[in-house]
């Protein structure tokens, strides 16, 4: 059995963020390869900030090429049409050449709005989530930060989850569970370096200098 993870997102463009929680997330759950999976037209962002998806593709290329359990798919991309993540999903369970665990990585942001994702209830019977939190947001502590979860998939996904402290994920009868995991704060994020990059500041040290090398090459965010 082989175990993977799917990390979707916009990617505009990719940053170290990104990187260092993925590597967390593949080395905590001891992952095959963690794919990195850009959306050609992301459903929730206006077309016109985002750069061309072929772009951003090349930018995660780059990015994740000299880490060998990282890599990057264009399946959204291939796809006519917005990007969702249902599709996507469906997509790898059905083109697996050998058993695979796919594990749907998401931020806790992104993931308290999936209740707006196409067909989303669907997306818990079919794939477990690995769901990136930071630091101070511990499932285990009893602060109010973890019944915002509980209480998120009780009410908009399905009644009759509860936490298990032992694995530290969410567990239902009928859907797969729901991880927490912990990732490391960065204060990194892909609008600052659109705005660094818009007003002709560096950004080195926020992104891989092949990604620095390529907006400036590209005259991205501009």
């Amino acid at each position: 059995m082989k175990y993977r993870g799917l990390f979707g997102g916009t990617f505009n463009p990719v940053h170290f963020g990104h990187l260092r929680s993925a590597y967390e997330v593949q080395t905590k759950f001891s992952l095959d390869s963690v794919c990195f999976i850009p959306a050609a037209i992301p459903p929730h962002k206006q077309p016109s900030s985002v750069a061309d998806a072929k772009d951003r593709f090349e930018m995660i290329r780059m990015a994740v090429s000299d880490y060998p359990k990282f890599c990057v798919s264009d399946v959204e991309l291939r796809r006519s049409g917005p990007s969702y993540t249902i599709d996507t999903v469906k997509h790898f369970k059905a083109n697996r050449a050998e058993p695979v665990l796919f594990y749907l990585i998401v931020g806790l942001d992104a993931f308290l709005e999936i209740n707006t994702w196409k067909s989303f209830k669907e997306l818990f019977s079919l794939v477990p989530f690995i769901v990136m939190t930071r630091p101070g947001l511990n499932c285990q502590d009893s602060g109010d930060k973890p019944d915002v979860l509980y209480d998120f998939l009780n009410s908009e996904i399905s009644v009759g989850y509860s936490f298990s402290s032992q694995d530290s994920c969410y567990i239902h009868d009928t859907n797969q569970p729901v991880y927490v995991f912990e990732v490391s704060r960065m204060d990194i994020s892909s609008t600052k370096i659109r705005e660094l990059t818009g007003k002709g500041e560096s950004v080195c040290f926020l992104t891989p200098a092949k990604v620095e090398l390529f907006i400036k090459n590209r005259g991205l965010y501009r």
